[in-house]
C-alpha cells in the first residue's frame, strides 16, 4: 500500500493535475484499515504537494555586515566566511560574541543584533554549512549577482543537504569559526578575551552538542565564559492544528521509537519488551522510508517545502515577517534525511545532556512549536543547578520562536537582559 501510495504521488506531480479544495471525507462507511491507508496517502500526498513545483529566485545581493574573513578549510566542508564587527575603539571591547543562526536561514539576518552588540563586544557570525554563503548554489548565485547578472535561480540549494546524515559538518564549521573567532580576538588585545555564543534553535543543539565534545580540550572550553541559547532545538517540532493531527502521530512515534532503540530505559520489564520492539522495528523502516525520499529523482517531489503557516510562529512583528516572505537566502527545502538526522541528534543529545557544563542564559517560548518548550524545561531541570550563574527566561504566553526579531519593545528588552548577563559572567571573573 505504501508502495501505491507513492507511485501515486509521482503521477500526480508528473502529470500536473490541477489541484484545488475539494474536502475528502473519511465516514464510516470504510474500515479502519482503509481509513488509515487513505490518511497516510493525504500526509504523502500533501507533503508531496509542496515539493511537485519549486521554483526560487534571488535578485538581491547577500546581506552583508561587517569585515569579511574568508577561513581555510577542506573543500569537502564546503566554503566558510565569517562576519566581523568591533565598536569603534575595539581595545575597549571587554569580550566576542559568537553568533550562531537556526536551521535553514543565514547570519546576514543577523546584521542589527549584530550592531547592538557591537556597542561594547566584538561580534562575529557565520554561516552553518549548507546554508547562506556556505552553501555553494547560493554562493555562485551571490558571486553573479555581483557580477551584474540578472535574477538568478536557486531552487536547487537544499540539495547541498545531501551529505547531512548527522549534524557534524555543522559542528566542524563552528569549530573552526570558534577557533577563528579567539584568534581575531587575541589580536585585538593583550590579553585574551572570553567568548560568549548566542545560538539560536538547531544552532543552539549544534553548539551544545560541540561543547560536549570539547571536554577533552579544557583550554578551548575555558576560552567560552557561556553560552545564550534561544529556543534551543532540545525537542522535535509539533505542528498546531490540524496540520499536527496528521503529522504529529508519527512524528512522536518516531521520536520514541530513535529514544528506545537499543538504549532501554529504568522501566517495568514488560513496557521495556514492548518499547524495544517498537523500536526495532520503527526505527531501521523509518530510517530507510527516509533515506529513500532522499535519493535522487525521488527528493525533488518528496522534500518539503516550509509552510506558510511556520511565518506566524517566527515572530509577531509583520515587519519582519514581511522579510521572510521576501528573503531569498533562506533555504526552503529540507531534505528528509537530514530531518532524521537531526531527529537522532536530539535524542543523543538528551540522553547525556545532564553533564553539560558550559554557564547559560537559556530564553524559550511557552506555546512554540517549532522547538515545543518541553525540551528546554527537561534541559533545565537536568543542568539548572550546575553552576550558579545558570538563567532561564520563559515567555509563557509567547508562542514565538525567533526572539531576536520580536516587535518592539520586546526584542530590545531582551537584547539588554542578554547583555546584562554577558556583563554578570564578566564580573564574575574580576
Amino acid at each position: 500500500m505504501m508502495v501505491h501510495g507513492v507511485l501515486f504521488v509521482i503521477l500526480f506531480c508528473t502529470n500536473s493535475v490541477e489541484r484545488d479544495r475539494k474536502a475528502i471525507r473519511i465516514n464510516a462507511e470504510y474500515p479502519v484499515s482503509d481509513r488509515l491507508v487513505i490518511l497516510a496517502g493525504i500526509f504523502l500526498l500533501t507533503m508531496a504537494l509542496s515539493g511537485c513545483v519549486h521554483q526560487k529566485f534571488i535578485s538581491e545581493p547577500y546581506p552583508r555586515w561587517g569585515k569579511e574573513v574568508h577561513v581555510n578549510q577542506p573543500e569537502s566542508d564546503g566554503p566558510l566566511l565569517l562576519r566581523m564587527l568591533s565598536p569603534a575603539n575595539s581595545v575597549q571591547a571587554t569580550a566576542c560574541v559568537l553568533l550562531v543562526h537556526g536551521m535553514n536561514e543565514h547570519i546576514g539576518r543577523y546584521g542589527e543584533v549584530a550592531q547592538y552588540f557591537a556597542r561594547k563586544f566584538i561580534v562575529v557570525g557565520f554561516d552553518h554549512y549548507a546554508h547562506g554563503l556556505s552553501n555553494p548554489v547560493l554562493q555562485q548565485a551571490d558571486s553573479a549577482l555581483a557580477s551584474g547578472s540578472g535574477e538568478q535561480q536557486v531552487g536547487d540549494a537544499y540539495l547541498a543537504q545531501s551529505p547531512l546524515k548527522n549534524l557534524e559538518p555543522l559542528r566542524r564549521n563552528l569549530d573552526r569559526a570558534l577557533r577563528e573567532t579567539i584568534a581575531l580576538c587575541d589580536v585585538e588585545s593583550e590579553s585574551e578575551r572570553p567568548v560568549f555564543i548566542i545560538a539560536h534553535s538547531l544552532g543552539a543543539l549544534v553548539t551544545a552538542s560541540y561543547l560536549m565534545q570539547l571536554r577533552d580540550e579544557n583550554a578551548l572550553l575555558k576560552r567560552v565564559l557561556g553560552i545564550v541559547f534561544l529556543a534551543p532545538a532540545f525537542a522535535v517540532s509539533e505542528p498546531p492544528g490540524w496540520r499536527g493531527w496528521m503529522a504529529n502521530p508519527l512524528i512522536k512515534l518516531s521520536f520514541h521509537a530513535e529514544t528506545h532503540f537499543l538504549h532501554p530505559q529504568n522501566e517495568p520489564l514488560p513496557a521495556l519488551i514492548f518499547n524495544q520492539v517498537v523500536a526495532l522495528v520503527t526505527v531501521p523502516i523509518l530510517d530507510s522510508l527516509f533515506e529513500m525520499a532522499s535519493w535522487p529523482g525521488l527528493r525533488s517531489f518528496l522534500s518539503p517545502v516550509s509552510p506558510e503557516w511556520v511565518q506566524d510562529y517566527l515572530t509577531d512583528s509583520e515587519e519582519e515577517k514581511a522579510r521572510l516572505r521576501a528573503d531569498g537566502w533562506i533555504v526552503r527545502r529540507t531534505l528528509l534525511r537530514f530531518v532524521k538526522g537531526i531527529e537522532a541528534e536530539i535524542v543523543s543529545f538528551r540522553r547525556h545532556m545532564k553533564e553539560f557544563s558550559t554557564p547559560y542564559y537559556l530564553v524559550y517560548s511557552e506555546q512554540d512549536p517549532i522547538t515545543p518548550a518541553w525540551g528546554s524545561r527537561d534541559f533545565a531541570r537536568a543542568t539548572l543547578q550546575s553552576h550558579p550563574d545558570n538563567e532561564v527566561l520563559i515567555f509563557s504566553n509567547l508562542q514565538y520562536h525567533q526572539h531576536l526579531f520580536l516587535k518592539e519593545p520586546a526584542r530590545s528588552e531582551l537584547l539588554m537582559n542578554i547583555v546584562q548577563w554577558m556583563e554578570q559572567r564578566l564580573y564574575s571573573l574580576e
